[in-house]
């Protein structure tokens, strides 16, 4: 999912983190809001969806 972040978005990307925990935890944030959350939605995202969120985002 990072590579393909990267291949749509390199320019607009100014930073990329990746942080490991524990829990089944799987969170993207886009400028600080939280956009998907596996916790609260019980599912892994699949990679297009989250192309097309953050595509939203940058679109604003």
């Amino acid at each position: 999912m990072t590579e393909e972040l990267i291949k749509h978005h390199k320019r607009a990307i100014s930073s990329l983190e990746l942080i490991p925990s524990e829990g089944g935890r799987f969170e993207v944030t886009v400028d600080g809001k939280l956009v998907f959350s596996k916790l609260k939605e019980g599912r892994f995202p699949d990679p297009s969806e989250i192309l097309a969120i953050t595509k939203a985002k940058k679109s604003r």
